[in-house]
């Protein structure tokens, strides 16, 4: 999970910043001290607001309603009710399902999950939080609090730029040290790169040997800006160097172990996600990372092809990939940042 904090002073952005006209800052990020059981109410609401830039989140509603026209990254985290189920879904103007958050584990245990995903909005669009109407269901919270919910404007899109700045200013940040690199709007808004996709069919692992480690594929788009993903091939291709936010989800089938990485190159692992359980469970994990690209780099995920293995979907679209740049960088200063400290 994520969530956008506010310093004393001022709020302090995570990752691609809103510029500093008022009118293009959309940020929010909320949280629920109680439990919610299934059947009393439709949208999960909010009793705490630690950020609401833009005032384009009702808490008491739990509705977020789109004032900036746009790329949105949305991120929220439930917890489980003891001998409860849990079904979260992410929708878009009322019944759109954009993505899902479930587990069907009826026992004891207390677990989190967690999803994210990237939505492209138009104005006065609205996201919002849907729990399964059924006594079954419930969510579980208390003061830690297990239950968040985070959005914020990635891109807003170039023609509300165009109409809300003039032709002659540049984009900066509020209390802020000066930056090395001013870009100029017209080129921040050149590099532009992200993609969230989703996948609702079920991926079987096959024990047969493999010289390469196919990618994870998708079939359902819902923002492509650059044009930089390939939901057929599951390839990430980098235009633009940079660092780069990537984020996944993946179903776990029942009956069958997960083991998702997110691979780079030539097929080095950056990050995976794993669970070995093995009953009739299905539930969900995520991961997510920070990589420096350069241009040509290649980002995707590989699901452990072997036949006790399988990742699990379907139209509630548990299995989600995002990603988006960052920070761009000169095209003469090398992106290939990454330390291996294992030896220290």
């Amino acid at each position: 999970m994520f969530l956008i904090v506010s310093s004393c002073l001022k709020p302090v952005l995570l990752f691609n910043p809103p510029p500093v006209t008022t009118g293009l800052q959309s940020a929010f990020s909320a949280t629920r001290t109680s439990s919610v059981m299934g059947g009393k109410q439709r949208a999960v609401t909010f009793n705490r607001l630690m950020v609401n830039i833009g005032g384009d989140f009702n808490p008491d509603t739990g509705f977020f309603r789109s004032r900036i026209p746009g790329a949105y990254y949305f991120s929220f985290s439930v917890g489980k009710f003891p001998k409860k189920m849990l079904s979260v879904i992410l929708v878009k103007n009322g019944e759109e399902v954009q993505a899902i958050a479930y587990d069907d584990y009826r026992k004891k245990g207390r677990k989190v999950q967690s999803q994210s995903v990237m939505v492209n909005l138009k104005e006065a669009d609205t996201v919002w939080l849907l729990i399964q109407q059924s006594p079954q269901y419930a969510l579980y919270s208390n003061v830690g609090p297990y239950i968040t919910f985070s959005g914020y404007l990635v891109y807003p899109e170039t023609t509300y730029i165009n109409n809300h700045l003039s032709s002659s200013s540049e984009l900066s940040y509020p209390h802020c040290p000066p930056q090395t690199d001013h870009w100029s709007r017209s080129e921040l808004q050149r590099r532009r790169s992200a993609f969230s996709v989703a996948r609702t069919s079920t991926l079987l692992g096959q024990s047969r040997l493999q010289q390469q480690k196919p990618a994870l594929t998708f079939d359902v788009e819902y923002v492509n800006i650059g044009g930089h993903f390939n939901k057929s091939s599951g390839m990430f291709s980098c235009h633009f160097p940079g660092v780069y936010y990537f984020a996944f989800t993946v179903g776990k089938h029942p009956r069958k172990a997960v083991s998702v990485k997110l691979m780079t190159g030539k097929g080095d692992v950056q990050a995976m996600v794993f669970d070995e359980d093995t009953s009739k469970r299905r539930e969900m994990q995520s991961q997510s990372l920070l990589l420096s690209l350069r241009r040509g780099d290649t980002v995707w995920l590989y699901s452990q092809q072997d036949e006790r293995y399988a990742v699990y979907s379907n139209q509630g679209r548990y299995t989600t990939f995002s990603g988006f740049l960052v920070y761009p960088e000169a095209e003469s200063t090398s992106a290939h940042n990454t330390q291996d400290r294992t030896h220290l």
